[in-house]
Order: structure tokens, then sequence, then C-alpha cells
């Protein structure tokens, strides 16, 4: 069976993961372990005064109990969340008075006050699980409660509470573009339309929760992490500087994740503080959060408040964009990457010539908010596709004719954008024609009155979207032949669900010639995985195909030197395909596996040919990419309840180069699910004084299979010219796509009662409300 690039092959994972054979952090147990648990912070906001531990000490089995005064004293650093408020090519946010960006402290064990609830604010150790829980019940914490604030646009207030004595709560206070000419460009605009809005705050919900096992070797000084994360050389560095030690004393090994979607790729306080635990006790510790603690204290995503407006001329054309965003990032700086990403795309594939943003970054009292699934993105392509449609409403325009005139052509590629950011390639309008077509477009008349006929409303929504990705930059590859005929590469990604280990298998086996089955890749062990960025941003199948196919061609290089050796003959006359290295004009030939064999046992070889048969490729690649796509919603709304039922989804999404058009599909479908999962479902929500309302599956609403139509989903391939592969990206556009392709098709579905806009998450309750007001 053919399984080089872009065949469909099925997962070498799935043998293992479907037959439960699969090894998640929790599965792995060690001689000696004990076990942790948490005492969290029932308050938002709140002084930690006097920590009582005494009670628990003395329980049955209890082997430590920790507190920030203790991490404090052990010399226990804060985190080193990678914060940055840009680096080029991305746009890069500054304060607009000059100051310098901050970054609001995350400690371990906070030993002053807590800032959401949930804080984890001191750790039980004991021999078990159970004794560790009754433990914890003993301490007891002296709080001293502080007003709470929740939302961002109560945080800017003055005389808002403050979360820091020494830092304000806005955090970043930027603009980028010309607000001159932005403003210039509305004063002569024949249409302006305005959209306000809040993108809802939402939770990964990983299918195994977070866990995590530490173990300290007091004889080599050194300190192993067992924990499923988004990248496992980034938490081997952040550890050690947690713990003040150099990156060579920490091993950090994460097999199956569990699911991620990026809350994962930060740092969590339980990683240091199992392995902190393990060198104060002896004994490995093992922790596992419980579905209720992953509600409290997962980090979060979304949760952008922003106000736009869109210029349009007489004829439709797009003139400025004018936009405040403004990003909730809870109690501490876990990451201003969503502000930064949308900040750089928040004109989408359109060509808007000038545009002027409003960037701000703001403490609350809730958990911290991280990149989740296409960090920022989607965001601000849902902000531009509606006011797109509220522009067509309001001002008597075609909403798909709106989208042809202003999407941006082949022909005006490379395209840099009014915020600076410079687009490869790619046919925006095709794609979205594309759509258009399966979703059934021409066909919605019809359809729209036989559901009228029914006593109930139809809906169609359209969405223009495109992706920038990017991420950590730098990533290696290590790819060696053994005479055996196995080749193993290893690589500095991480799949947590992204099916590395076939895709990645299925360019070695071909650039290399060599059978599928015979190709290993692994990810999962730093004393293996020497650098690399983890998977984010999808930017795993982008870079690591550079570096991976680079390595190749070193190994190749080698691999023909010995061949010609080996076949008495000049290195110019040997010709490499399939595997083998043919002397040209004859049938003379060895296989790879050969030339490997050779390299480790023929003695006869000059001395710079013998050894391994491998190569590295460690690059730094700062190129973003591009992937876009269309994705057409349609709905059915019951006028007399409000309930909708989603009955037509179609995606069509450019993703360049697919390596495997299953896995291609598959990560749309994923996405999908989770864009609409936000759009009418999810949300985390909080009361005045800070607690989650949403801390269980009674109270956040996951999309379920029954609740989702069968997806149509196509590829269009128009490779980019950056990169060898010419991938682009294909994690993250099914759920970009779907935040506005949903809510169009709702509000296009409750027009006649005038509504223009409903806000996420568009549940029956708002839709009710919205035709209740629109009906008088």
């Amino acid at each position: 069976m053919p399984a080089g690039i872009g065949d469909t092959v099925r997962r070498k994972e799935d043998l293992r993961l479907l037959t439960g054979r699969g090894c998640y952090t929790d599965d792995v147990d060690l001689a000696g372990q004990v076990f942790a648990a948490m005492v969290r912070s029932p308050h938002a906001h709140a002084l930690i005064g006097a920590i009582d531990v005494t009670a628990a000490r003395a329980m049955p089995g209890v082997l430590a109990v920790l507190t920030g005064e203790d991490a404090r004293a052990d010399g226990l650093a804060r985190i080193p969340h990678l914060t940055a408020a840009g680096t080029p090519p991305d746009i890069v946010l500054t304060n607009r008075d000059g100051s310098p960006v901050p970054a609001a402290p995350h400690h371990v064990l906070p030993t002053d006050r807590v800032r959401h609830v949930g804080t984890a604010v001191v750790f039980v150790i004991a021999e078990t699980i159970a004794a560790a829980k009754d433990a914890a019940e003993k301490v007891h914490v002296d709080y001293e409660p502080l007003p709470a604030v929740i939302e961002a646009t109560a945080a800017v207030v003055p005389g808002a509470p403050r979360l820091y004595d020494d830092l304000p709560n806005i955090m970043i206070d930027a603009e980028v573009g010309d607000a001159a000419a932005t403003a210039e460009a509305f004063a002569r605009a024949a249409h302006v339309t305005r959209l306000d809005t809040w993108i809802n705050r939402v939770t990964g919900v990983p299918m195994e929760p977070r866990a995590a096992i530490g173990v300290y070797d007091a004889e080599s000084g050194r300190y192993t992490l067992y924990a499923g994360s988004g990248g496992i050389v980034r938490q081997k560095r952040e550890l050690a500087a947690i713990l003040g030690v150099p990156d060579e004393s920490v091993r950090v090994i994460a097999r199956e994740i569990g699911g991620n979607f990026g809350t994962r790729n930060s740092f969590f306080p339980e990683f240091a503080l199992v392995a902190w635990g393990s060198r104060r006790i002896g004994r490995p510790v093992k922790w596992t959060c419980e579905r209720n603690e992953a509600f409290v204290s997962d980090y979060m995503g979304r949760d952008l408040t922003v106000g736009a407006e869109l210029a349009l001329d007489a004829d439709g054309r797009f003139l400025a964009l004018r936009t405040r965003n403004l990003s909730n990032i809870g109690a501490h700086s876990g990451s201003y990457v969503p502000l930064v990403k949308g900040v750089g795309l928040v004109t989408g594939g359109y060509r808007i010539p000038i545009s002027h943003i409003s960037a701000r970054a703001v403490l609350s009292t809730t958990m911290c908010t991280t990149p989740y699934r296409s960090a920022g993105r989607p965001e601000v392509i849902y902000v531009i596709e509606r006011l797109i449609d509220k522009a067509a409403l309001e001002h008597g325009f075609d909403r798909v004719a709106l989208r042809r005139r202003n999407l941006i052509p082949p022909s005006a590629f490379p395209y840099k954008n009014p915020q600076g950011i410079t687009y490869d390639n790619g046919t925006y309008r095709a794609v979205m024609e594309r759509a258009m077509e399966l979703g059934g477009w021409k066909g919605f008349k019809r359809r729209r009155a036989e559901t009228r006929k029914r006593k109930r409303l139809r809906g169609i929504g359209l969405c223009c979207y495109l992706e920038t990705t990017g991420g950590y930059p730098r990533e290696r590859a290590d790819i060696t032949v053994h005479p055996h005929g196995r080749v193993d590469v290893v690589v500095g990604t991480l799949s947590s669900g992204q099916s590395h280990e076939t895709t990645f298998a299925q360019c070695v086996a071909e650039w290399l010639g060599v059978p599928f089955d015979d190709v290993h890749v692994d990810e999962s062990d730093t004393d293996i995985v020497k650098e690399g960025g983890g998977s984010h941003s999808a930017r795993s199948m982008r870079l690591a195909g550079i570096v991976m196919g680079n390595a190749s061609d070193l190994v190749i290089e080698r691999a023909k030197k010995i061949a010609a050796h080996m076949l008495e003959t000049a290195e110019d006359d040997i010709a490499f395909a399939g595997g083998r290295f043919t002397v040209k004009g004859t049938d003379r030939s060895v296989g790879i596996f050969d030339t490997a064999k050779a390299a480790a046992a023929d003695q006869t070889l000059p001395e710079d040919l013998r050894g391994p048969l491998a190569a590295t490729c460690d690059e730094t690649i700062k190129q973003l990419g591009f992937p876009y796509g269309a994705h057409v919603c349609e709905v059915e709304v019951d006028p007399q309840t409000g309930g909708l039922d989603l009955v037509r989804y179609t995606a069509v999404d450019d993703v360049g180069r697919a390596i495997n058009p299953m896995i291609v599909h598959g990560q749309t479908h994923g996405g999908a699910a989770q864009g609409i999962g936000q759009a009418l479902w999810e949300c985390c929500t909080y009361d005045a004084q800070g607690q989650l309302l949403s801390a269980s599956f009674m109270d956040y609403a996951m999309p379920r299979a029954d609740m989702l139509p069968t997806f149509t989903t196509d590829i269009s391939e128009v490779l980019t010219p950056t990169n060898r592969l010419g991938v682009r990206g294909a994690g993250e556009g099914g759920t970009t796509g779907a935040l506005g392709a949903v809510v169009n098709a709702v509000v296009d579905a409750l027009a006649e009662f005038g509504v223009t806009h409903i806000d996420m998450p568009v549940t029956p309750e708002k839709i009710w409300r919205a035709i209740q007001s629109g009906k008088k």
C-alpha cells in the first residue's frame, strides 16, 4: 500500500490507543510513589493570613504539608511564562506611553494573596490519595477577602480593585496602525457599520485531566517529570528555572497527552510541586487532577471584548477598519499571544487598506487565559465576518457579493495587510465558492420555504477565514538509519492527537525510499529530544517538515558516499531513487540499509564515513504560514422555544500540501466541533464574587456527537512557497471558521425579527429573547 506524502494511510497510533494500550500520565506508576492533593482557595481575591498545618501534619500517612513560605525558603522561582507581546515577523505590541510591558508574576504557591478561585495554596503529600485528601481538609487558612473584578471592562475603570500593589491592572495598552488615516477614511465613507461584542471565555476540557509525577534522584541530583503537555523541551527549561538548577538536571517524559488544544502548553504549578515534593521527601510524588479541580485550575481561553467599525464606500468596497480589543488575561500574565495574533489578523483575508487597533491586556480575578486552539485568530475573524454580514443587512448589500468584491485576489500576493503582516499566497474567493457549492447555497431558498411550512425558521451563514501559523521558531530533527531495517526519527514537536507518528513517517519514508512501517517517530523524552518547540500554532508539520527534510538530505548525501565506496565507483556516478543507490547506466545497486550496515561494520570505509548513518538538522525558521478557508453553516430554529438544530455544516480548507488527507479531514471535524461548541454552548461563567458557576459538566455545556450534523469537508491544496512541502498547517482552521459561520447562520434565521447580532454562546434563551424583542 502506498504510504508517502499525500496518501491516505491509517494512523499508526490507532491500534495502540483504541485497544487500551496507550500510556497516559496517570497510567505511570513508580515504585515507592506517594500521592499529593491541593488545598485550593475558595476565594477569588483574598489576603493570605496564617496557615495552620499542625493537624494536617499529624494525620496518619502524611509525609509533608508545604506552603508558599516553604517554597520561598527553598528558593523556588516564579513560573517563567512565555508572555512575549510579539516578536517579528508577528506584530509587536508596545505601550503607547513608552513604558515596558510588564508581566504579573505566577508562583507555584502564593505567599501574599490569592487572585482566583482554585489557586493552590497548600501542597499535601501522603502515602495514599485518600490520606492526602483527608489531611488537606484539616489545613486551616486565614483569608481576608478582597473585592473581586471579573470582567475586563470593569478592571480598566479607575478605582477598580487592583490585583498587585506594584502593578496596574492594564498590562498592555498599545495601538497599531494609522489613527489619522483611518479617521479620514471613515469621514469620507458612504457607510459605516459598528459591532460591539464579547467573545466568550472557554476551556479545553481535555479527555484526560492533568496529571504529573515528579522523581528526584539524590545520587545524581536529577529531576524527572512525567507530564503531558504541549512540548517537553519547553517544560524542561521552565522546570529547571523554577527549581534553580541547570537544564541538564531535568528530564521530562510525555507519552499520550489526552487532549491539549493549547491549554496544556503553558507550565502549571503542579508540575513543579511534584518535583520539589519528591526532593523534600525522597520518593516519587504523583498528582492527578480531578475534573472539578480542572475546571477551576486549567488555563482558559478567549475572553475578548471588542468594539469594531467597518467603513465602506458606496459600492461596498472596504475602506478602513477600526477596532478596540480588550483581552482578559486573568490573574497572572500567562500569555499575551492571543492578543498579539489577533491584532495582526484583524483585517482577515480582505483588502482593507487602512486600520487602527487599540489593544489592551487586562488582569482580573479569574483563571489565566492562554492560547487556546488558534489563539486570537477565531476571535478577530469572527468580528470581521460578523461586521460584513451586519453591513450587508444595514446598507442593502448582498453579503456574498461584499465578500467577492473585497477578498484579496491571487494577483495581489504577496500581500501586506495594513498591520504589516505579509501573506504568502492563496485563492480565497475560489475556496469560498467551493464551500458555497458543497454547502448547497443555491438551494437554500427552497429549503427555507420547506422549513416555514413546519413553522420553523432557517438560516444560512458563511465565514471566510484566514489563519497565521508561527509559534516557537526553532525546531530540530535527528534521523538514524539502522542496519537491521529501521529508521528512527526524533523531533522536538509533541503530538496531542495530530498523528505525528503517521504523517512524519510518511514524509521520511518517501524521502528515504524506505517502507512506511520501518519509520519510527519519537517525541516523548528530553533525554532523546534535545531541542524543539512542541506543538502549537499549527507549527508541527510545517517546521518539522523542513528539519526532517534537511536531515533526510544529509543522510542520503552521506549514504551516497558510502554506496560509491561499496560499488567502487565515483560518487557522481551514483543515482538515488526508491531507497536504492544505483550506478548510472547499470543494474548495480545497494539499498540504504546496506549502506547503514557498511557504515557500522566495514573497516575499509574512510574514517569519516564510519559509524551510525545519521544526521541532524536544527534550524530557526521565522517565516509565518497562512492557512485559509471558508465554512458554511445552516441552522433551524423553533421560534416558540428558541431551540436550535444545526442541520448542515460544510468546510473547505486550504492547508497547502495535505500529507494525509484523512487526517486533515479529521482535524477539521474536531476543530469545527470546538468552534461550534463555543458558538452555541460553551462558556466559563463567573459570578460577581469570582465564583466559577460552570465548574462541572452539569453547567459547562460540551458539544456531543448527537448535537452535530455529518460534516461535509473538502481540501484545497495551493502550495505555499515558504517551505519544501508547501504545508500551511491544518490543525486550527476548523475552529477559526466556525464561530462566524454559526452566528451568521443564526442571525440570518432571525433577520425577519430585526435581529442583527447575538453574542456567543447563542443559547435557546438568547434566541427566544431576541425573537420576543423583535415581535415587540
